[in-house]
């Protein structure tokens, strides 16, 4: 049997699960009924984004719970329906808490994006692409 292509759930590995809650609720994201006091889950776009503390997080993957700074080799991304709602986004996160990482700017590819981090450090792109345009759900298709 093959392995779905699929994406149902991200969950990041946080240092202050009251404060990472926090700082999304800030954003404006709907916090999911299942949410307690040992993980906490956001709706998002077709998926969910689970918040959960890292040490537990990493023992439940059975890995070391190093965490290392700078770049850790992933990014999370949010596509936005128009190039001012970029900046509009970015400014948002500033103000709920965020790290301003990269300004609103255009990319040789045609749109416009830019990036925060989150109080743990995890870096979200916020990008309009015109090529993956989101539908009224939020969903983006990659052609």
């Amino acid at each position: 049997m093959p392995v779905p292509a699929r994406i149902n759930i991200v969950t990041l590995g946080v240092g202050d699960l009251d404060r990472s809650s926090t700082f999304y609720e800030r954003l404006g994201w709907r916090r999911a009924d299942s949410s307690n006091q040992e993980i906490c889950w956001f709706h998002t776009g077709g998926a969910y984004l689970g918040l959960f503390p890292f040490a537990a997080l990493a023992d439940d993957a059975a890995l070391p719970a190093d965490r290392r700074p700078g770049f850790a080799g992933v990014t999370l991304a949010i596509n936005v329906d128009d190039e001012d709602a970029v900046g509009r986004a970015l400014d948002a996160a500033v103000a709920a808490g965020a790290t301003l990482l990269k300004p609103a700017e255009r990319g040789e590819w045609g749109g416009v994006s830019g990036y925060f981090a989150d109080p743990d450090g995890y870096a979200w792109e916020v990008a309009f692409n015109p090529s993956f345009m989101p539908d009224e759900h939020g969903v983006i298709t990659i052609p």
